[in-house]
């Protein structure tokens, strides 16, 4: 007598429509959930390559996208806003970069910059600039983007956050940032911020709040370069209302250097190309920063003891040609 064979049960998954799935379900997902769910099986794989679900999360991520330069550039990303999200959500680590060939350098002629400033989760401020990169006196100049005018400011509602130290701590809490950098000759992008300040300082003489963003990335087993991004921000009076002054870029050596414009394209060049993307866990952003300033400060030491050697030694030299003069002339 034959043994019969038990059919395979249908899985829920298998057993729902995939428009169900992908209007009820997937659209209530986010980026990361999405993606971690595209890694589950082959069905939900083709399900979550639906370009209009990556459109959705990304432009609710960074609403700065749905400006039509970013948008034409999108389209040429191998999976559009599939490809924006991957690039561009996971921080990049300071994993050590590989140089960039210099034709990819020479090709980048163009970089637009995509940038949103949230307060307690609500967008206040979304801007997109393009900055040309082909010029020698870029090459030549301390690199810098600057997404305000000279003398603008954006005006933001806040909550009323009391004393001076209290409205320094809430913008350290309650800011947050992303500095998207799209290269348009070879469609890649990245995401230069840090999510939350590293560093927030109460400027006393100038009546304003700096909150600094930042990434530190890795040339190579010694040499780092820090991203900085300065969002300036002033209480106006009432207190309920807060004027973003400045909102900029530049990046900077392990001296304090400013790099100029040629300098700055291999960086980000490499960043862009090689850089290695990774969620990382809350607060580790800071941890880094903090990390790269002590290394920062024993670099410095360490000079600092070479130079007063170089110094001594100098002295000794000196002093001791003088007397031999001296000795010279007396005696002989």
């Amino acid at each position: 007598m034959m043994s019969a064979v038990a059919e395979p049960v249908p899985t829920i998954t298998a057993a729902l429509h995939p428009d169900i799935i992908q209007t009820l379900i997937l659209t209530r997902l986010d980026g990361p959930t999405l993606a971690s769910t595209a890694c589950a099986s082959a069905h939900f794989n083709q399900l979550t390559s639906d370009e209009h679900l990556w459109r959705n999360i990304s432009i609710a991520t960074w609403p700065s996208i749905t400006h039509p330069k970013l948008q034409s550039l999108i389209s040429s990303f191998p999976h559009r806003h599939r490809s924006l999200y991957s690039d561009s959500f996971p921080l990049l680590t300071t994993r050590p970069l590989a140089p960039p060939s210099t034709p990819a350098i020479d090709r980048m002629a163009e970089l637009v910059s995509a940038v949103d400033l949230f307060y307690r989760g609500r967008p206040v401020l979304t801007r997109v600039a393009e900055t040309e990169c082909d010029s020698g006196w870029f090459h030549g100049s301390p690199f810098r983007i600057d997404m305000l005018e000279s003398k603008e400011s954006v005006t933001i509602p806040i909550t009323h956050p009391g004393s001076d130290e209290a409205f320094k701590n809430d913008l350290e809490q309650s800011l947050t940032l992303s500095w998207i950098l799209v290269d348009p000759s070879r469609s890649k992008s990245a995401n230069l911020s840090s999510s939350r300040p590293v560093f927030v300082l109460r400027r006393w003489t100038a009546g304003d709040v700096q909150a600094r963003f930042a990434t530190v990335l890795r040339v190579d087993g010694e040499t780092e370069i820090q991203c900085r991004i300065t969002v300036t921000c002033g209480l106006k009076e009432g207190g309920d209302e807060v004027d973003v002054r400045e909102v900029s870029m530049h990046l900077e050596d392990m001296d304090g250097k400013n790099l100029c414009g040629e300098q700055s394209l291999a960086v980000l060049a490499a960043a862009l190309e090689f850089g290695e993307r990774r969620k990382g866990r809350d607060g580790e952003e800071k941890e880094r920063y903090d990390a790269y300033l002590e290394r920062r400060r024993e670099r410095r030491a360490v000079k600092d003891r070479r130079e007063r050697l170089l110094d001594l030694a100098f002295i000794g030299v000196s002093v001791s040609a003088f007397v031999s003069f001296w000795v010279f002339v007396l005696f002989w």
